[in-house]
C-alpha cells in the first residue's frame, strides 16, 4: 500500500511524494530523502495520507514557480533520513549565507539590477537555487555561466515577488508574531485595497502595509465579517425617519451595534441598533434584517 506524502522544504517550497507504507509507515515531521529532477533532496513531512492527497489535488504547484507536470505521476521517498544525512543538511544551510554573498559580488560585477535575496542548495549538491527580485526584466544568461564556472553545479535563478520573498525570509509582523506566510499561510491570495475600505480603515499605506510593503494578509481575515455586519446597519448617509424627525446616519458601529445619527435642529445622538430599528418601524419604514449575526473570527 502506497502512502501519499506533502514533503516541505527550505522557505515555502514543497512537493508531493510517494511511500510505500505496507510495512513502516512515516510520520508528519519526520525528515525524508526524496527523489528530484536532478538527484536527491532532503525535507521534512508536513501531512500524510488523505490529508496530503486532498492539499495535493488543489495545489497550484508543487514549488515555488515550478508547475507541475499534468500526467507526470509523484516521484518516491527514497528513505527516512539518517543522522548523516541531517548534519550534512545543516552544513548545507550553513554554508547558503556565504555563497548569497558571493553570487550578490558576481552581480555587481555583471551590473546586474537585481536584488538577490535567497540561495538554496539542493541536498546532494547536483542544483543550487537563486531567488531574486527585479522591477524589470534581467539578462541574467552572462552571471549563470560564470556562477555554473565558480560552484560547478548546475545553477538556477529564480524570480520571485515581494511577497514571496518575505516568505522565504521570515521577519516579524506589527502583531509581535512571526509572519503568518512563513509560517502557516501557504498559499499567498490577493489582497486588495478594497478590503480595507470595507472595515474602515486607515488608507494610509504605512498602517495597512507588511513587511513585504504590500498590503497586509490578514486584512482578508475578518473581511466576511465586516462585510456580513454591515448589511444589518443602516448605511452612511443615509437619511432616515425616526422619533426625532429626520436624522441622518453619521456612522456605525459594529461591534457596540450602535448607531450616530444628526438631526438639523436637535443635534447629534447615539443610539442603539434596536432601538433604531424599532423607531424605524413605528413609522412604517424599515432597517435590513437581523436575522444573520455573524461571529467574528478570534
Amino acid at each position: 500500500m502506497s502512502q501519499t506524502l506533502e514533503v516541505r522544504f527550505k522557505g515555502t517550497r514543497k512537493g508531493y511524494f510517494i511511500w510505500d507504507a505496507e510495512t513502516d509507515p512515516i510520520k508528519v515531521k519526520e525528515a525524508v530523502i526524496v527523489e528530484v529532477e536532478r538527484g536527491r533532496d532532503l525535507g521534512r513531512v508536513t501531512a500524510v495520507g488523505d490529508m496530503a492527497e486532498k492539499k495535493c489535488g488543489s495545489c497550484t504547484s508543487c514549488a515555488v514557480g515550478e508547475a507541475a507536470e499534468e500526467a507526470a505521476p509523484p516521484k518516491q521517498v527514497i528513505r527516512r533520513a539518517t543522522t548523516d544525512d541531517l548534519r550534512i543538511h545543516r552544513e548545507i544551510r550553513s554554508s547558503e549565507e556565504d555563497v548569497r554573498q558571493k553570487v550578490i559580488q558576481r552581480v555587481r560585477a555583471h551590473d546586474l539590477l537585481m536584488k538577490v535575496s535567497d540561495t538554496e542548495w539542493q541536498w546532494d549538491r547536483n542544483k543550487l537555487t537563486i531567488y531574486f527580485t527585479a522591477d524589470k526584466r534581467v539578462d541574467f544568461r552572462a552571471l549563470v555561466r560564470d556562477l555554473a564556472s565558480l560552484f560547478r553545479t548546475r545553477i538556477e535563478l529564480r524570480q520571485i515577488g515581494v511577497r514571496d520573498e518575505a516568505a522565504r525570509l521570515s521577519g516579524v509582523g506589527r502583531c509581535g508574531r512571526e509572519y503568518c506566510c512563513s509560517t502557516w499561510l501557504k498559499e499567498l491570495s490577493p489582497v486588495n485595497l478594497g478590503l480595507a475600505k470595507d472595515q474602515h480603515l486607515s488608507l494610509n499605506p504605512s498602517q495597512i502595509s507588511g513587511g513585504c510593503g504590500r498590503l497586509l494578509c490578514c486584512l482578508k481575515y475578518e473581511h466576511d465579517f465586516y462585510v456580513t455586519t454591515r448589511k444589518r446597519f443602516p448605511k452612511e448617509g443615509k437619511t432616515l425617519r425616526t422619533a426625532v424627525g429626520s436624522e441622518k446616519v453619521i456612522a456605525v458601529d459594529i461591534f457596540r451595534e450602535r448607531v450616530f445619527l444628526k438631526h438639523e435642529e436637535q443635534g447629534s445622538r447615539i443610539i442603539a441598533l434596536d432601538q433604531l430599528r424599532e423607531e424605524v418601524e413605528q413609522l412604517g419604514d424599515s432597517l435590513p434584517s437581523p436575522e444573520s449575526r455573524p461571529h467574528r473570527a478570534t
